[in-house]
C-alpha cells in the first residue's frame, strides 16, 4: 500500500528514523489463527505481548475491534516474555510482515505495538529476564528490528496485576514499566505508560470492583482479563493511541 503515515505526534512522542531493509526472497503473510484484522484501507497494526494482550485472555482482540479501517494483527502470546518472544521464533513472523512488499513493490506502513513484562520477572524458567542486564536491551532490540524494516514503533508497559493487599493495591511491575521508559527515551519511541493508568482504574475499584474484570471461573485469577476487564483496558490503549494518532480516530467502529 501506498498510503504514508504521518510521524508518530503528541506529548508521549520522541521521533526516531527508520531505515530501510533488503526483505527477504519470500516473507510470508500471518499464519491463520494468528490475526484479528478488518478492513485494511489504512496503516496496519502489529499487536506483540504477552496473555494480558494475547487473544481471549487480553485486551487485544478488544482493541483491534475498535477499528474499522485499519488492519490490526494481534500476534500476542500467553506466557511469552521479551526474550522468549523472539527465541521461540514468534518474532520472525512480525519481521517477515513488516518486510512483505505489495504489488507495487512498497512495503506496508507499520506501527507495532510492543508489551512485556509480566513474564520476564523472576522465577518464570526459561523466560525470565533479568531487569538490570536483558530487559531493556531486548525491548530495544525489538524497536531497533522495526525501525530498520521502515516500521514504527508504540512501547507499552505492562498491564497491572488486580490482588489488593490490606486495601492497596501493589504495584510490582513499576520496574520493569519505568525500564521500558527508559528505552523509549533512549530508542527515540513513545511510549504508553498502561501501567500507570491501568494501576490508577483499578485502585480506585476495589477489590470487588476489579474482580470483575477477570475471567469467569474456573479460570478466574487476577491477572488475565474477561470482557469488561478487555473492554476498560482496550479503551484505555485506545485513548492513548489516539493522542499519538489522531488521524485513527476516524477509523474506529461505530458502536465505540
Amino acid at each position: 500500500m501506498k498510503m504514508l503515515l504521518p510521524s508518530l505526534l503528541g506529548t508521549l512522542l520522541l521521533a526516531g528514523a527508520a531505515t530501510a531493509q533488503t526483505p527477504p526472497a519470500a516473507a510470508p503473510s500471518a499464519a491463520k489463527g494468528e490475526t484479528t484484522a478488518n478492513v485494511a484501507t489504512g496503516p496496519r497494526l502489529i499487536l506483540v505481548g504477552d496473555s494480558t494482550m494475547a487473544p481471549r485472555s487480553g485486551y487485544g482482540n478488544a482493541l483491534c475491534a475498535r477499528f474499522q479501517q485499519v488492519a490490526c494483527l494481534n500476534l500476542a502470546r500467553g506466557g511469552r516474555s521479551s526474550k522468549s518472544f523472539r527465541a521461540e521464533g514468534l518474532w520472525d513472523t512480525v519481521l517477515a510482515l513488516l518486510n512483505e512488499r505489495g504489488e507495487s513493490g512498497q512495503k506496508q506502513k507499520t506501527l507495532v505495538l510492543i508489551q512485556f513484562g509480566h513474564n520476564d520477572q523472576p522465577g518464570k524458567p526459561n523466560r525470565s529476564t533479568d531487569l538490570a542486564t536483558e530487559f531493556g536491551p531486548n525491548m530495544a532490540g525489538y524497536v531497533k528490528d522495526v525501525t530498520a524494516a521502515g516500521g514504527e514503533v508504540l512501547l507499552i508497559t505492562p498491564l497491572t496485576r488486580r490482588t489488593f493487599k490490606q486495601g492497596e493495591l501493589p504495584n510490582d511491575l513499576r520496574p520493569w514499566a519505568d525500564a521500558i521508559i527508559r528505552v523509549g527515551a533512549d530508542q527515540g519511541v513513545p511510549v504508553l505508560d498502561l501501567n500507570a493508568i491501568s494501576h490508577a482504574a483499578v485502585a480506585a475499584m476495589g477489590q470487588a470492583g476489579a474482580d470483575t474484570l477477570a475471567e469467569a471461573p474456573p479460570r478466574f485469577d487476577r491477572t488475565h482479563l474477561g470482557p469488561r476487564g478487555a473492554a476498560l483496558f482496550s479503551e484505555q490503549v485506545m485513548d492513548g493511541l489516539l493522542k499519538l494518532r489522531p488521524e485513527l480516530a476516524g477509523a474506529r467502529t461505530l458502536e465505540h
